[in-house]
């Protein structure tokens, strides 16, 4: 059991599906051979297939016995490719023609982008952006026979050791949110990180530090003094993704409630909702009907002209509102020799200007065993993703 959660809440009534979290996240951890079809952080239009295609329905985490429930491997054309693009024969070849992917395009990330649903004739869609959950009960944990996917001591979160990982794609069948995936090249499982090495900085992750609408708050589940228990524990306004799947998620969706339809200012958004609440019950189960009666008597006291602190935290003015990220407490709660290597580099390595580590060394001999092995740019790539730490 970790002594602390690191989690992540994301507004969805302010997510404008601009993709600017994908983009960092892609340019931080996943821009390398292998990974290219990878998007750790990928944001989809719902109702939809999502990514991989059909996620959410073909299986993954614990039946009702605690037994797991491992789902087929999605095939590769379920992620789509990482498609190049011929921009010699426009830029150079005098050719002229238009700039095409080297193959038709059959899926990808947000293939149905902006496609959503009708509810009573009236055209609605969200966007759901994802990222690892993190779990406090990982299926990816228990399915790996090699053990080689652990959750950190200090702050909870979800890393697979690469020396470990044999590449037998368990972790994969298992996870009921299909957020873990394969490199070919490396032959090894990846996922995200929840970008550890930038909060051991005391950065906030690169997805939020990215997002323009301000969506995402970061904090420790245990730490009454950060947004993420005020908005989880306290108000109960954050629901974590399909909660029968039995891992207990640690990323929470504040529920898509706002606005209402056009023309219906002043109904209940229960009794005249925009979205069908059919569909929120699907995503974050019966919760969610609790949470938006909750911002909505909210949302009503603030048009009467009285304050509210839930609404007014989730406008998010300032990064100090919305990120609560505390190192040098979780570094007196790491193991031992965690600490010592942490100490031993406080300052840590420096950031390019997507804030990503310039570079990452190799572990000191005789601590290369645990090691989820994700490069930044410009890190170290010969050891093959052969890093857990930061090392400067």
């Amino acid at each position: 059991m970790s002594k602390h959660q690191y989690a992540m809440v994301m507004d969805l009534n302010k997510c404008i599906g601009c993709q600017t979290c994908a983009v960092g996240c892609k340019k931080q951890w996943t821009h390398r051979d292998g990974a290219g079809y990878m998007y750790w952080n990928n944001v989809e239009t719902h109702p939809g297939k999502g990514y991989p295609r059909n996620w959410h329905s073909i299986g993954g985490g614990f039946d009702s016995r605690r037994n797991l429930r491992p789902s087929p491997l999605p095939p590769k054309e379920d992620y789509g490719e990482a498609y190049e693009y011929d921009y010699r024969q426009r830029l150079f070849g005098g050719k002229n023609k238009p700039v095409m992917p080297h193959k038709k395009p059959t899926y990808g990330a947000n293939w149905e982008e902006d496609v959503g649903g009708m509810n009573a004739g009236n055209p609605y869609f969200f966007y759901l952006p994802r990222i690892c959950n993190h779990c406090t009960h990982p299926a990816c944990v228990e399915a790996c026979p090699r053990k080689a996917i652990y959750k950190r001591e200090e702050d909870g979160i979800v890393v697979i050791d690469q020396e470990r990982c044999n590449g037998y794609r368990y972790c994969i069948k298992s996870c009921p949110y299909k957020k873990i995936y394969f490199n070919e090249v490396a032959g090894k499982s990846e996922k995200c990180i929840f970008c550890y090495p930038r909060l051991e900085k005391g950065n906030v992750n690169a997805c939020a530090a990215q997002c323009p609408g301000r969506i995402r708050f970061v904090g420790l589940l245990d730490d009454a003094e950060s947004p993420i228990s005020k908005l989880v524990n306290d108000w109960q306004v954050a629901l974590g993704l399909f909660p029968e799947k039995g891992t207990h998620p640690n990323v929470y969706y504040v529920p898509p409630f706002n606005p209402p339809k056009d023309g219906q200012a002043g109904r209940s958004l229960l009794d005249d909702p925009r979205l069908p609440l059919d569909y929120l019950i699907y995503l974050f189960g019966k919760k969610v009907v609790a949470a938006i009666e909750f911002l909505h008597r909210e949302l009503r006291r603030t048009q009467q002209g009285e304050k509210s602190e839930v609404l007014q935290l989730l406008i998010g003015r300032s990064d100090q509102v919305r990120y609560r990220i505390v190192p040098d407490a979780l570094r007196m709660d790491a193991p031992e020799d965690v600490r010592r290597q942490l100490d031993a580099h406080t300052t840590g390595p420096a950031l390019t200007i997507m804030g990503t580590p310039s570079t990452i060394g190799h572990l000191p001999s005789g601590q290369e065993s645990r090691s989820c092995g994700n490069t930044a740019t410009g890190g170290c790539r010969s050891c093959n993703l052969a890093s857990q730490r930061l090392v400067t």
